[in-house]
């Protein structure tokens, strides 16, 4: 089949909506379909989308860009309108409900072709990127009321429509699946994660051990954790818990942050006024096909946002075999089992600071990565391709069936000076207008 894919944001921007897409297109591919992924322009990406394996067409989108990289699209998409004039697509899957979400339901509308959408991202917990919607200890009470209004009702509300236009929505985790439904959303919805290539599932030992001896400076642990450095990723809180682990159990251990963000020149001196510069290293952005390595040299994998859908991340940390010790979130606790392969906690320093110890633990540590390779067995994209080919196949026989339903709606019965007439079948009355289709 011909699939299309829009998106708002693809590499070189690195987040989890562009690796979702991405590997989602590799896999699809493989199974021999065809991919097209509608994404912005970044600059000159020429070389690099022409050397990958999905088809890639960038759309024009604005000069001005978020304060975390994402740029923002155009409003007339043309690129992509013209590629739809000229191709037939069986599908489209869409990625985000603003911006290329409207178009996505108007060529949806227009081709008679499904529309399946990844609720990737809870978006009343990203307003702060519109500069319009930002709020601080001065804003007055007016913005304060107005932008909270918009997060809890605004927002839930405008998903709620979006969703119900669409053929079939897939939520990462069964959290996000319940969040949708709690909008009121009557939409098919089916749990669809992000999956992990096999190439995670492979241990290249000598990197492991040169990221180590580079990062573990000679300590006993190694931690790891990975996002980009910005304000939802909760990275106060993982700071502030490393800082109660040093002063409980001493400083034998080193911790590695991956990734990059407007908040990194913040989080470097928060570490520094915490006193833990030492035990921590801001590593800054990695390839995407080097974070396994990264991830495969550590002990223990340690996060604290509250805001992912998913994470992708603690799937690709338990691959590497690295339990998981994370603050209570609806894509942490899909995936985290407290005490089997990880742990979960509130937003309590001494609490998680306990769970990192327990964790670290022989015995515990032992059977902890024992099962968390076996979850993320469960996540591998060639097993995950097959099922998302399913769901495909699924909404475009519901659209033809849809389709067929219309188009006996009326059975022709005679033809007069005016033009066809037409009998309703389902309540027997005559009308004179022309079904094209």
């Amino acid at each position: 089949m011909k699939i299309a894919m829009l998106t708002n944001n693809y590499r070189p921007f690195v987040g989890g909506v562009p690796v979702s897409v991405e590997r989602q297109a590799h896999e699809l591919i493989r199974l021999g379909h065809e991919v097209t992924v509608f994404a912005p322009t970044y600059g000159d990406t020429e070389a690099e989308d022409q050397a990958a394996p999905e088809r890639v067409v960038r759309y024009h989108s604005q000069k001005r860009t978020m304060d975390n990289g994402m740029v923002y699209p155009g409003f007339y998409p043309r690129e992509i309108l013209s590629v739809f004039e000229k191709e037939t697509f069986d599908c489209i899957h869409v990625h985000h409900p603003m911006f290329v979400g409207q178009w996505a339901l108007y060529l949806g509308k227009k081709y008679g072709i499904p529309v399946i959408y990844t609720y990737h991202t809870r978006y009343e917990d990203y307003l702060h990127y519109i500069p319009c919607f930002r709020v601080s200890e001065h804003s007055s009470f007016l913005k304060k009321h107005v932008v909270k209004e918009i997060g809890e009702k605004i927002v839930p509300a405008y998903m709620k429509w979006f969703a119900d236009r669409c053929d079939m929505v897939l939520a990462p985790s069964a959290g996000m699946r319940q969040i949708i439904r709690g909008y009121g959303a009557s939409v098919p919805v089916e749990v669809f994660p992000t999956g992990l290539d096999d190439s995670f599932f492979r241990v290249n030992k000598e990197r492991a051990s040169e990221i180590r001896e580079r990062y573990g400076k000679g300590k006993k642990y190694l931690f790891s954790t990975v996002s980009r450095l910005e304000k939802e990723k909760n990275y106060g809180f993982l700071l502030r818990g490393i800082a109660e682990f040093r002063h409980r159990y001493g400083d034998d251990f080193h911790v590695m942050i991956l990734g990059d963000g407007s908040q990194k020149g913040e989080l470097k001196v928060r570490a520094s006024l915490l006193g833990i510069q030492d035990v921590v290293t801001f590593v800054g952005n990695v390839p995407n096909h080097e974070v396994k390595d990264y991830l495969a040299a550590s002990d223990l994998f340690l996060f604290a946002s509250k805001s992912e859908t998913q994470g992708i991340v603690l799937a690709e940390a338990m691959a590497a075999g690295n339990p998981v010790v994370a603050v209570h979130a609806v894509g942490s606790d899909d995936i985290i089992r407290d005490g089997i392969n990880g742990y979960l906690t509130e937003e309590d320093e001494v609490v998680w600071a306990e769970r990192v110890k327990m964790a670290l633990e022989e015995n515990t540590g032992r059977k902890m990565r024992q099962q968390a390779l076996k979850t993320a067995e469960n996540y591998r994209s060639s097993s995950l391709a097959l099922y998302e080919e399913m769901l495909y196949n699924q909404c475009i026989c519901g659209k033809k069936e849809q389709s067929h339903l219309l188009d006996r709606q009326y059975v022709l019965k005679g033809e007069g000076k005016d033009g066809s007439l037409y009998e309703d079948e389902e309540n027997g009355r005559e009308s004179s207008a022309v079904v094209i289709r």
